[in-house]
């Protein structure tokens, strides 16, 4: 095995803040910390990027360990008709350091070998972060893939990778010789951690006093659950028997319900929004020995998003310059939209944009619905309307590429609507920028935070929205932003539709054209508004407060 280029024991290179020594493990199987990083797919990247650029703000006592994806998530190309199509392919990174740990893990009842790299804090201003692959010396083809692509298709393949993740994450620990006095998990994929963990503390209450958890899932249908004995072949237990299995992550029968593992096995638990919080605590109250479920709303961190040109007007209360700033945003924007679409769009022209991971519950075709509507609004002359879909579905997600695809294809009917591709952090920026109105369509109660329309906000886009996750802490109807009454009974896809369309026609473009002085206010209020609050500063120093 090779020596280890790191001097052992691990020492955190910053200083920390005597408010935030206690020193932290935080796992994670994305971290959206940089566009040239690509080891993230959307949401949950995007919010521990930002957790992470915090970190480093704050000089918090934080490291990350993650995964280093070969081929990232994957690269949103166009076929020969421009319909969407994902590309694999290699990527290498020469800010990475190798710093020459190796080990070996059991996996799919064979010894695999991981290797660690280091991404320092300095280069990215972000929080120190180890990232665990597969894809190295003495693993045989099956075993390197492990790490190839994030979100593997193949069940096996998937769990293999939250073990890299897991219980690569827990020995990664103890090869640097670092003791965190809190583990972290950013979801419920690096739950076999605890296992690891388990072994070595010898008791499940010295394991719960570490470890901290987060969830993002907001109906109990959609925690990852496997069949225990499958996940006992492939060595998940780190050899534990099943009966002790059972005793401890509060999984009774054959079924291994991941985030229940993590929600009994820890101290603490916590929700992504104040909804999200109510949410899990009434889906998970007929389970008992669980930790007690809080909630730390997501935020986005402004240092990295904001544009300085519109922060600078806000606190001097320019709106006027927040509109001239706007309109030169846009027109970067757009030529991104003619190099892809062979549209020209007008900075003038109030410009809609729907952009984040396809998904049916986050519903991102709902404009098109009414195709009657949709048509008169879009063939409007004298108010004009530019609308931009952008995201990445999930890329076996057929029924999302297909809306996708449709979407696009719907697009060549209109010059002033655009489809783009390549959603990572580099478009989104763009994006955030260059819209008017940010438009948010989840069904009520699914999305758990949403956490695109605050940096919208913070670049002086007013969001258009339903009533669920963030915007429930956030809105004010009218006032910072434009928001959908919450429909009731069995239609409620025909009601928000509806609601929708009419709110755009009757108040969002009429507001736009015919009352700017309206529009403004409403934009400097949203600025505000989510300036503090929503800022990834405030969520990393109440991760110490309220949980660590």
């Amino acid at each position: 095995m090779p020596q280890s280029s790191f001097a052992l024991p691990y020492k955190h290179p910053l200083k920390a803040d005597k408010k935030y020594k206690k020193s932290v493990a935080y796992f994670s199987m994305e971290f959206a910390i940089d566009q040239s990083l690509k080891i993230y797919s959307g949401g949950l990247g995007f919010l521990a990027g930002s957790h992470m650029r915090s970190v480093y703000a704050l000089k918090q006592n934080l490291i990350g360990i993650g995964m280093l994806w070969k081929y990232g998530y994957y690269d949103q190309d166009r076929r020969m008709d421009g319909s969407m199509e994902p590309q694999f392919r290699e990527k290498i990174y020469h800010f990475l350091q190798d710093t020459g740990i190796r080990f070996q893990i059991p996996i799919l009842g064979k010894q695999v070998w991981v290797a660690a790299y280091y991404l320092p804090p300095d280069v990215f201003q972000s929080a120190p972060l180890f990232l665990l692959t597969t894809d190295t010396d003495g693993n045989d083809p099956q075993a390197r893939a492990i790490s190839h692509s994030l979100y593997d298709a193949d069940a096996t393949m998937k769990v293999a990778q939250c073990m890299v993740l897991g219980i690569g994450g827990a020995r990664l620990l103890e090869e640097l010789q670092y003791e965190p006095e809190v583990y972290h998990l950013n979801e419920a994929h690096a739950v076999s951690a605890l296992f690891q963990l388990y072994k070595k503390f010898g008791a499940v209450e010295s394991l719960k006093k570490k470890v901290v958890f987060t969830t993002h899932t907001p109906e109990e249908a959609g925690n990852e659950k496997h069949n225990i004995q499958f996940l006992e072949g492939l060595g998940f237990f780190s050899g534990l028997s099943l009966d002790e299995v059972r005793k401890i992550s509060g999984n009774a029968g054959d079924v291994f319900n991941h985030s229940l593992a993590a929600l009994s096995m820890s101290r603490k638990a916590n929700g992504v929004s104040k909804l999200h919080g109510e949410v899990s605590r009434n889906m998970w109250k007929s389970f008992s020995g669980i930790a007690e479920i809080g909630h730390i709303t997501n935020a986005q961190n402004k240092t990295y998003w904001v544009d300085k040109t519109l922060e600078e007007a806000r606190l001097n209360k320019d709106i006027s310059k927040i509109s001239v700033r706007k309109k030169e945003l846009k027109k970067v924007l757009f030529q991104t939209v003619a190099d892809q679409c062979g549209k020209l769009f007008d900075p003038e022209v109030l410009t809609i944009v729907w952009a984040r991971r396809f998904a049916a519950y986050k519903r991102p075709d709902m404009l098109v619905w009414d195709m009657e509507l949709f048509t008169k609004i879009l063939k409007n002359t004298s108010r004009p309307v530019q609308i931009i879909w952008a995201g990445k579905p999930y890329p076996k997600d057929e029924g999302a590429i297909n809306t996708f695809n449709h979407l696009y294809y719907l697009s060549h009917h209109f010059s002033n609507v655009a489809v783009l591709t390549g959603y990572e952090l580099a478009l989104s920026k763009l994006l955030k920028d260059g819209s008017d109105i940010w438009l948010n369509t989840p069904v009520v109660t699914r999305e758990a935070s949403g956490t695109s329309g605050m940096t919208a906000a913070m670049n002086a886009s007013l969001n258009l929205s339903t009533f669920d996750g963030w915007i429930c802490e956030f809105a004010r109807d009218g006032e910072n932003s434009f928001i959908l009454p919450v429909a009731k009974g069995d239609d409620i896809n025909k009601q928000d539709s509806q609601n929708l369309l009419t709110i755009l026609e009757k108040t969002v473009i009429p507001t736009y054209y015919k009352n700017q002085e309206k529009w403004g206010e409403m934009v400097l209020n949203s600025m505000n508004d989510v300036s503090q609050e929503f800022n990834s500063d405030r969520m990393a120093r109440e991760y110490y407060e309220k949980l660590y």
